[in-house]
């Protein structure tokens, strides 16, 4: 298989997550893969954040849920921030002390200047190198392991389909690698 892969094995998974935080410290490269994982957006809408849209300055506390609208589709999006978004980025930014207009995933340089689709790129295949067997992974595998493993949870194929802004059910299960998953168990479960 060619294509973009979600990352399935669970504990593969923590171990890519880990990896900015634990192994080599990089509290921007961790929060970048947290919030991939956790929100289902797109690189482009991820890297394209300020830090105003998800944290409120005057209270000193990250906001309940971010609102945007999607760069590929236009369609508008509200997304729940969850404690491990809130937690990662909460690393970051202490170490940052950014400004409201400073996007989140700056340049080290240049805070009001975004890293690029490639620099975020190198960050996740160099994480994924070091820690999973796959070599199919790349920005989009985040989004794609969010629905993956939301599906391995029992979560509604329609929440999914919505989020994604799918017009069908196949097109989700073809995208989150289930098709697959479901031929492959069938050939692994006959014994004749």
């Amino acid at each position: 298989m060619g294509t973009t892969q979600p990352i399935r094995d669970k504990e593969e998974l923590k171990k890519f997550m880990a990896y900015y935080r634990d192994t080599k410290p990089r509290p921007r490269d961790y929060a970048l893969i947290v919030m991939g994982l956790h929100t289902a957006l797109r690189i482009s809408d991820i890297l394209g954040l300020k830090w105003e849209e998800i944290y409120r300055f005057d209270k000193n506390t990250y906001a309940k849920h971010l609102f945007m609208r999607e760069k590929k589709t236009g369609k508008p999006s509200l997304i729940a921030v969850n404690g491990h978004v809130a937690a990662a980025l909460e690393g970051y930014r202490a170490a940052r002390m950014p400004k409201p207009a400073d996007y989140i995933f700056s340049k080290n340089s240049n805070p009001s200047a975004p890293i690029c689709r490639s620099q975020a790129y190198r960050i996740i295949k160099k994480a994924a190198a070091e820690t999973l067997k796959d070599t199919n992974i790349s920005c989009h595998s985040l989004r794609k392991t969010f629905g993956y493993h939301a599906w391995q949870q029992g979560i509604s194929p329609v929440l999914l389909m919505d989020i994604y802004n799918h017009s069908s059910y196949h097109i989700t299960k073809r995208y989150l690698g289930i098709v697959q998953d479901e031929r492959d168990s069938v050939f692994l479960k006959i014994d004749m």
